[in-house]
């Protein structure tokens, strides 16, 4: 078994957003036996992909821009009438495609009659989340866009460090979109403007202008 430590990544402000370790060739018992060990461990999260696992822990500011992000799609949701369920960063895992996975955010949208009110989702009969957020200040997540594909992940919203992206599964491959499928008008252009009023106003304000463009969005 190979081990690579990484110290706290630095962002382009010099401001750490996670520590995480990667260890290689490991099976997919010590994966779960890991899981179960750390079950208890609010915030840190494992990927794993065909022996390899990946265990980040979030810091602060990695975690404030995923809450912002998942707040946006919660209060545009709600303003235009679209039921959904948020189960944050929930351990998914089919071990016949050896691929796990704990997203930032994560949302059923369209799915989520069969999943409503679950205590466990099994990916071998149960869909995966619509919608998965992934913020990547220091720790990039395109290294972990082949397991969402793998199991049929319809939409990822991508925050780089500057800028959030839509993308949609396409013939097994995540394609750029100019909006998002799960809410139509959200561009990534949106979601960017709206994160960055988040960091100069209050957020009672800034709630209230996401509401208000959601509704005037509505009336087109």
């Amino acid at each position: 078994m190979s081990t690579v430590l990484d110290a706290p990544e630095q962002s382009t402000r010099k401001e750490p957003a996670v520590q995480k370790v990667i260890l290689y060739d490991i099976s997919w018992e010590t994966y779960e036996r890991l899981l179960a060990e750390h079950g208890a461990h609010a915030g840190t999260r494992f990927f794993y992909d065909c022996g390899a696992l990946e265990i980040m822990s979030p810091l602060i500011i990695h975690e404030r821009i995923n809450r912002r992000l998942a707040t946006l799609f919660e209060t545009i949701a709600e303003e235009r009438g679209v039921d959904f369920d948020s189960i944050g960063s929930s351990t998914f895992r089919r071990e016949d495609l050896k691929k796990g996975f704990e997203p930032d955010s994560c949302f059923y949208i369209t799915n989520l009659e069969r999943v409503r009110e679950k205590a466990q989702i099994n990916l071998r009969i149960d869909p995966p989340p619509d919608l998965i957020i992934e913020v990547d200040i220091t720790s990039p997540s395109l290294p972990r866009f082949p397991i969402f594909a793998a199991v049929g992940v319809p939409e990822v919203w991508r925050y780089d460090g500057a800028r959030v992206r839509v993308f949609a599964l396409s013939s097994g491959e995540y394609v750029e979109q100019s909006e998002s499928a799960s809410l139509p008008a959200v561009t990534g252009d949106v979601l960017t403007d709206f994160l960055a009023k988040s960091k100069t106003i209050k957020r009672a304000a800034w709630l209230h202008g996401v509401r208000e463009w959601a509704q005037n969005t509505l009336s087109k």
